[in-house]
């Protein structure tokens, strides 16, 4: 453990492990991919996407025996059990930093199948990281406003195409979709400016969830609503690199998909605005066990 160390000198330790881990993992990832590509059998492409499933694992579970080496993080996390690696889950949670991806992962390694989230297709281009999500059938998405939209009609609907045939591939091995519903990591100036009825949320989109819900066409098993809070203050990916994160609290909860959750969203005006509105009372679920969860901190009983 090498948390009596400035934290600034942790920073540039935790930095540096977890950008050779990536290096290594990175080069293994392209190999396979390299063996995937070549031999056009469908047998051998679904054993090398396993493969990379377990290399991209690897990866998480280095990165976190790298944070506890180096950083004191108390972890208070709630509602795992139950949870399957062999099963396909739909994961929803708020989002309030860049730490919360690590924070995901961390929690989830080895629980449920690897984490994959919708990314924007601009961000291929990162170095290392953008390869190895091509490499991992991550998702690229490119995003049209509302404005553009309209002076470019012939290309709405393309990020429900582009969802569909995501999908497809999630199919044939069991997989967790990652959903951030709000779009967008909270801030008080977005929470303003959406004039949001919730405390500590921002307003959810529903439309990428019942997208994904609908391509699915019934293979997702169950739905993973994860709560996170940071009762010490939100913190940045530096900061959580130099351990001034140390208490993260998780909250988790398996709900059923049902029926009434699969439907047209885009097509059905019904539909949409029941969506929607399930949607709100989740998040009003969410709002008040983000309040509960940014208490004070239980000290342990005494002996």
């Amino acid at each position: 453990m090498l948390s009596f160390l400035p934290p600034t000198v942790r920073g540039c330790i935790l930095v540096t492990l977890y950008f050779l881990n990536t290096a290594i993992i990175f080069t293994l990832i392209m190999l396979v991919s390299v063996f995937k590509i070549v031999v056009p059998v469908e047998g051998w492409r679904s054993l090398c996407s396993r493969a990379l499933q377990r290399i991209a694992a690897g990866w998480v579970g280095m990165n976190r025996v790298n944070t506890r080496l180096v950083n004191k993080v108390t972890w208070d996390v709630e509602g795992l059990e139950g949870l399957e690696m062999d099963q396909w889950y739909l994961v929803v949670s708020n989002h309030q930093s860049w730490t919360d991806i690590l924070v995901l992962q961390s929690v989830f390694y080895r629980k449920i199948p690897f984490l994959k989230f919708f990314i924007k297709k601009e961000l291929i281009w990162v170095p290392l990281l953008g390869l190895a999500w091509w490499a991992l059938d991550f998702p690229f998405m490119k995003r049209y406003s509302q404005a553009f939209l309209k002076k470019n009609p012939h290309l709405a609907g393309q990020d429900l195409e582009t969802t569909k045939k995501a999908c497809m591939k999630f199919v044939k091995t069991p997989v967790s979709v990652m959903n951030f519903a709000e779009g967008t990591r909270f801030t008080p100036e977005k929470h303003a400016r959406q004039e949001s009825p919730f405390q500590r949320l921002l307003r959810p989109k529903a439309g990428g969830m019942a997208f994904v819900l609908s391509a699915m066409n019934g293979t997702l098993s169950r739905m993973v609503d994860v709560t996170i809070a940071y009762p010490h203050g939100t913190k940045g990916f530096w900061d959580f690199m130099c351990g001034r994160v140390d208490l993260v609290r998780v909250r988790v909860r398996t709900l059923p998909i049902s029926q009434e959750l699969l439907g047209d969203y885009g097509g059905d005006e019904s539909f949409r605005a029941g969506f929607q509105d399930w949607l709100n009372r989740l998040w009003e679920e969410k709002d008040r066990e983000l309040a509960r969860m940014m208490g004070p901190v239980q000290e342990p009983p005494a002996r």
